[in-house]
């Protein structure tokens, strides 16, 4: 399996007390595989009902930001491939 990539970027250099930081992080796995399962069933008779289709993904990320200060960091979006954080400076 591959292993993932990272990049994250802060909305600026320095906060002061209060300030609300963001925090970007871009992520992605050569080998997450998103997947559709496609499920039909057949009598019998021959029969077929409505085929139904299940989206799945193989070697899922998931995105995880703590700091030294112990602060409280809280996911405002997550595409798939970007997720933005905000905490409190």
């Amino acid at each position: 399996m591959a292993v993932p990539t990272v990049t994250a970027s802060l909305d600026a250099a320095t906060y002061a007390p209060g300030d609300q930081m963001l925090l970007t992080v871009a992520y992605a796995d050569t080998d997450t595989q998103p997947l559709t399962v496609t499920i039909a069933v057949t009598d019998a008779r021959g029969n077929h009902s409505t085929p139904v289709t299940v989206p799945i993904v193989i070697d899922p990320l998931a995105v995880a930001v703590t700091d030294d200060s112990g602060r409280t960091w809280t996911r405002v979006s997550d595409s798939g491939a970007v997720a933005v954080f905000q905490a409190v400076a």
